[in-house]
């Protein structure tokens, strides 16, 4: 019997009509700027209401358009809200639902993660975590039928959560996304500044950066360690804060899109 984890912020972060998702995620697919790198391994996208992040998330999404038919499983990395955790929890659940329907979990990839010493299963980390669900829409427009390996990242240092992308690399037929804004609540113009030289040393691939630069920095530096690693290429697709989408000046989200090539971008 399947263990069905429910949409938790469908209506508030994005459309619970499946009909409006839908028009709303091809919207801002097909408003997307399609510069990209040759098949992208990794993005990180923001994870935001789509009124103040979907642009720039779909800017990343794009990207994986002409590899779309390829890509079968996603490896989703997110940070934790609200509940802590020590390490990398994976759900209980065996099924993830959105309002345009259900997602299987991959239990072969995930039975390849259990014995991990950083890894733990807690249905209450996942239940209401909208860093990984807000990208599930995005996912099932463009790639139809795939397999989800869902993965809360709480306080885990880069080579645990490095470990754990390259048990279950793969392949062109596995897509790695990590879902993080940038910095919280600073004006305007900081940050931009801010948010800039964040990007700045992540497309250098150091693997320091910190919660208050990006609330993923630990999935990201995980990333960022595999990626330099295994050679990958990023290329900063886009970059903006709510004051460009749909929030004042004074208090603003940063929201970036990166992608990680395994080749060498166009010119």
């Amino acid at each position: 019997m399947n263990a069905i984890r429910p949409p938790a912020v469908a209506g508030a972060f994005y459309p619970g009509d499946p009909q409006t998702l839908t028009a709303t995620v091809d919207r801002l697919l097909a408003g997307a700027e399609a510069t990209s790198p040759v098949h992208p391994k990794a993005l990180i996208v923001p994870h935001a209401g789509y009124i103040y992040s979907g642009p720039m998330a779909a800017r990343g999404y794009a990207s994986l358009l002409p590899q779309a038919g390829q890509i079968r499983r996603v490896i989703l990395l997110g940070p934790t809200h609200r509940v802590a955790v020590n390490g990398i929890a994976l759900p209980e659940a065996t099924v993830f639902a959105t309002p345009l329907g259900n997602i299987r979990l991959d239990a072969q990839a995930i039975a390849r993660l259990a014995d991990l010493p950083q890894i733990v299963f807690s249905d209450p980390v996942h239940a209401f975590e909208h860093s990984l669900e807000v990208h599930l829409p995005f996912l099932q427009r463009l790639l139809g039928d795939f397999t989800l390996v869902p993965l809360a990242v709480g306080h885990a240092t880069p080579d645990e959560v490095a470990e754990v992308l390259d048990t279950l690399w793969g392949g062109p037929e596995t897509l790695i996304v990590v879902s993080s804004d940038l910095s919280h609540f600073l004006p305007y113009a900081t940050a931009q500044q801010v948010d800039s030289n964040t990007c700045r040393h992540i497309l250098q691939l150091d693997t320091h950066i910190h919660p208050e630069q990006a609330c993923g920095a630990f999935p990201i530096n995980g990333l960022l360690l595999a990626a330099s690693r295994r050679g990958l290429q990023p290329a900063l697709l886009g970059l903006c804060n709510s004051g460009d989408t749909a929030g004042d000046r004074d208090r603003v989200v940063g929201y970036a899109a990166i992608a990680f090539s395994e080749g060498v971008p166009d010119d």
